[in-house]
């Protein structure tokens, strides 16, 4: 059996920094080169790592996983071409990045929800959320707006109709608690709850924070209808890639399926 390979960014930078000074080996066809796929930690690195292990040796896959911790890395990568693939955002993330960056990327099928939550250190009960408390988003527009929604979806505030648009923190039209609204990166969200009575955190972090989504969130996305599913971006063009498609096979097969519901038990959602 084949090694196993996961390297965080850092090391992956060192590895491409010695390959460029001619520390690799010869230069192989991409067909013969291991499929270099950058992820979160949380769940992401974790389904590849039970395919890297469970099943692309029969699928013929060679398979390497470089960990973000972060949501801007992991584009920067693929558009450079550091990596082949990402797995770590939703289509209307993409969208965002794509307007603001100008990436050429292509996403593939959804692979999995994983809904926002409210959480609080030190209240359990949403109706507690006292009068000008402070709640912390993500800072990035996307996951600021489906932030914004989950409070207005709890009656915490009122949003302008900002049609197809996220809404931002200008459309609050209605805020009858006065909540101050603080955004932060998504990233720093699980340690800020020291310092806000509340933030509303991404589920990845939330898990990697030994937060239990459906049992600890005061609050949480809805799943069904939600269109912030997870999948596969790769280049635009590479998309026929071999390896690209075995990948993409695998992440929607049975097995990973029921990876996914043993493993998160609701926290995240098969979304195939």
């Amino acid at each position: 059996m084949r090694s196993k390979l996961t390297l965080t960014a850092a090391a992956f930078t060192t590895a491409l920094t010695l390959s460029a000074c001619g520390g690799g080996d010869a230069e192989l066809s991409a067909a013969d080169e291991p499929l270099q796929v950058g992820a979160s930690p949380v769940p992401h690195a974790e389904i590849l790592r039970y395919i890297d292990e469970e099943l692309a040796d029969d699928a013929g896959l060679d398979l390497e996983i470089v960990e973000f911790t972060d949501y801007v890395q992991p584009n920067t990568a693929l558009d450079d071409g550091s990596i082949d693939a990402n797995y770590f955002q939703t289509v209307p993330y993409l969208e965002e990045q794509e307007a603001s960056a100008g990436y050429d990327f292509t996403a593939l099928e959804p692979v999995h929800i994983e809904p926002l939550g409210l959480y609080s250190d030190t209240l359990t009960d949403l109706a507690d959320l006292p009068d000008g408390a402070t709640v912390a988003i993500p800072n990035d527009p996307t996951n600021a707006g489906r932030a914004l929604e989950l409070l207005a979806a709890n009656d915490l505030i009122t949003l302008a109709d900002t049609g197809d648009s996220a809404p931002t923190a200008l459309d609050v039209e209605g805020n009858p608690k006065n909540l101050q609204i603080t955004e932060i990166e998504a990233a720093q969200l699980p340690r800020s709850l020291a310092d806000v009575d509340a933030a509303v955190i991404n589920g990845n972090y939330a898990i990697d924070a030994d937060l239990v989504p459906a049992e600890d969130a005061l609050a949480l996305e809805e799943a069904e209808g939600n269109p912030n599913a997870n999948l596969l971006v790769v280049r635009a063009g590479t998309e026929d890639d071999e390896r690209i498609q075995q990948l993409e096979e695998l992440l929607h097969s049975d097995e990973v399926r029921t990876f996914i519901e043993d493993t998160y038990e609701g926290a995240v959602i098969p979304a195939f």
